[in-house]
């Protein structure tokens, strides 16, 4: 016996839809995690970086 198997393109057509978003979302996330690294490894300004009103 031997058993046909149904067309996959539209599963595989879904499949790849499914990890390119994926993959974006995944990308926007680590850009964002730098960006806030980045601000959290940048001093804040002290009194005495200020200057004086």
């Amino acid at each position: 016996m031997t058993q046909t198997k149904p067309p996959a393109s539209s599963r595989d057509a879904r499949l790849k839809a499914a990890l390119k978003s994926n993959i974006a979302r995944r990308k926007a996330q680590m850009k964002a995690r730098a960006a806030s690294a980045e601000e959290d490894e940048a001093p804040e300004p002290t009194s005495e970086d200020q200057p004086d009103q």
